[in-house]
């Protein structure tokens, strides 16, 4: 569990777009909180780097595209600018007096009161003379940064071409590039493999001796899996174990409950997952274990210690200290990942000041799970972003799409050889004039230019953050909450979200705000009724399986939730009441719901 020596906090902060989290451990690592920067725009990075090693005062020299593996290297750059920066606070840090320090008491300040190394500060606060000069230097022993963990969406996974239009090497393409910039950094953390398994990225790791047990058994650069259900978990960890590749965490994810893309699954809900997790632990580990060792010794290489074990964490739309001690408790967690509302925190996520008053003024109706993304997945969107603004004043001059620059997302050969982005201007002008010649539908047309330039529009804030101009003055910003936020209202310091989440002191709650639980179901509810209403001229047999299935993991689900609401440690028998109301409510709206037939 969570409460090592070694561990501060229960909770990470996961990543959040692609520069929300960017500097989010220049902000944070110093307490002990862990978080998760994205490697996807080394264009974004190389920005930064410039930025903070001006107000490092470190030197700093640029990375030109023209560079050879200039990708990679941008990416090793930054994460090494991280790494020392970090490393430099921490010395900084362990050199204040708990006296006159600010910082050093923070980081103890912030934990939570049951954690032994906040008991041990207590205590020494009470101590004089010796006693307490001992326990000050046993606290400043056990002081540690959070990691800095770095994240590859692996969809995201273009091939490149070099001036001359010919396809680069396999290594070259954007994820593997950017594992390789992870790989050659100084950090020793840990990279998250999000969206789904990615073969060749997953066979690349096998390059790099850092992923693999050192003389000591020690991994330096560690592999997270990000994961929708046990399935999910048990095929990519043994396809990794088969490779001598050890999965050191499995970070469960909400499929609709939280922020970014979302991965629906076919009705399945958290709670059994977690319970399914709960229940195979054991199992999860020997299997993962066994063929890890096996795949280890037939490459002659170091074993993982006896007593290796994963985490097991849970992350998306989690918002009291009660749900996150439940959570923790209950399905005996490792801890837990909360995103959405630290991006009410400037002292830990960079959101400009214009997102951030829009963020505050929303209503709950501008959150929505849209189709922006160019990759073709729900995305979790804000009505009122100015990049939405944007999007719609382009159709109104009748210039819809955007300059592609970056080409994160380039992946249509609809009308070229070469992949284009769905979401760039060339792209949707090709479609419209499809549209003109009657070679396509209104409706594809809207699914069309509703999508948004993602690579832009999740970058721009943290630029903006710095009082700084992003490249060619892109400065309109998409940004990418979970639902749950649209119940947090306000601007937070660190210290009061961390409060929160422990349970000090609580932050005050939308009143209308459902259980963590309720909420996930609320929206697969709504999921399915959007499946039901789409517009298909024949109903398959495979779509109506596909829709019984559904509906039968949701009733299950429910069937859980009604048995599971009694042990639910809520502080009120009325928030008990309304959650198996609610429950009920769903049952007989799943219930009502039918394939209409064309």
């Amino acid at each position: 569990m969570f409460n090592s020596p070694t561990t501060a906090h229960s909770f990470h902060i996961p990543v959040m777009g692609l520069g929300f989290t960017a500097d989010t451990p220049i902000k944070v690592a110093k307490y002990g909180i862990s978080s998760v920067v994205s490697i996807m725009d080394d264009h974004m990075l190389e920005d930064l780097r410039r930025i903070y090693s001006r107000k490092l005062e470190i030197p700093y020299l640029p990375i030109a595209d023209k560079t050879e593996d200039s990708r990679a290297n941008r990416i090793k750059a930054y994460l090494n600018l991280l790494h020392n920066a970090v490393n430099k606070q921490m010395e900084d840090l362990k050199s204040q007096s708990f006296e006159y320090g600010i910082a050093i008491n923070e980081y103890f300040n912030l934990l939570p009161d049951s954690h032994g190394m906040k008991l041990l500060y207590e205590k020494m606060k009470q101590e004089v003379g010796e006693a307490k000069e001992a326990i000050q230097n046993r606290l400043k022993v056990a002081i540690s940064p959070g990691k800095i963990d770095v994240n590859i969406m692996t969809k995201v996974d273009k091939i490149n071409f070099d001036k001359e239009g010919n396809e680069l090497p396999r290594e070259y393409s954007d994820a593997l590039s950017a594992l390789r910039g992870f790989a050659e950094s100084d950090l020793e953390s840990s990279v998250v493999f999000s969206a789904g398994m990615n073969p060749a990225l997953y066979g690349y790791a096998e390059q790099f001796a850092d992923f693999f047990p050192d003389a000591n058994g020690k991994i330096k650069k560690g592999i997270i899996l990000k994961v929708s259900d046990y399935r999910s978990a048990l095929i990519q960890g043994r396809y990794l174990a088969k490779k001598g590749l050890w999965v050191s965490e499995f970070r469960i994810e909400s499929g609709l409950n939280c922020g970014g893309h979302a991965f629906a699954t076919d009705g399945l809900l958290i709670g059994p997952i977690l319970e399914e997790f709960k229940n195979n632990r054991a199992e999860l580990r020997q299997v993962l274990f066994d063929t890890c060792q096996k795949a280890l010794t037939d490459k002659g290489n170091n074993l993982l210690p006896e007593d290796t074990i994963p985490k097991i964490t849970y992350q998306g739309g989690i918002g009291s200290a009660a749900e996150d001690k439940f959570l923790i408790d209950h399905y005996q967690l490792d801890g837990t990942g909360w995103g959405s509302p630290f991006l009410l925190v400037p002292e830990a996520t960079s959101v400009d000041k214009d997102t951030l008053d829009r963020l505050v003024q929303s209503r709950k109706s501008d959150y929505y799970l849209s189709h922006a993304s160019p990759l073709g997945i729900p995305f979790n969107n804000l009505r009122t972003s100015s990049g939405e603004e944007q999007r719609l004043s382009r159709i109104e001059k009748n210039k819809p799409g955007s300059p592609c620059y970056k080409k994160f997302l380039s992946f249509s050969t609809e009308f070229s050889a070469k992949p284009i982005c769905t979401a760039s201007r060339e792209y949707q002008n090709l479609k419209l004039k499809d549209y003109a010649e009657g070679k396509t539908t209104q409706y594809e047309i809207d699914e069309v230019l509703v999508k948004d330039c993602l690579c832009e529009g999740l970058s721009a804030a943290v630029i903006l953050n710095q009082g700084e101009e992003p490249r060619r003055n892109l400065k309109a910003v998409t940004i990418c909450p979970g639902p749950n936020l649209a119940y947090f209202k306000g601007i937070f310091s660190l210290k009061e979200m961390l409060d929160h989440i422990y349970g000090k002191a609580a932050i005050v709650l939308d009143p209308e705000r459902p259980q963590v639980f309720v909420k996930e179901l609320q929206l697969y509810v709504q999921h399915l009724q959007h499946e039901l209403s789409k517009s298909i001229p024949e109903k398959t047999q495979k779509f109506e399986t596909y829709i019984e299935k559904f509906k039968t993991n949701l009733s299950q689900g429910i069937a859980y939730y009604q048995d599971l609401v009694a042990s639910f440690p809520i502080d009120t028998e009325e928030v008990i009441e309304t959650m198996k109301a609610q429950l009920l409510e769903l049952k007989e709206k799943i219930a009502g719901l039918e394939i209409v037939k064309a």
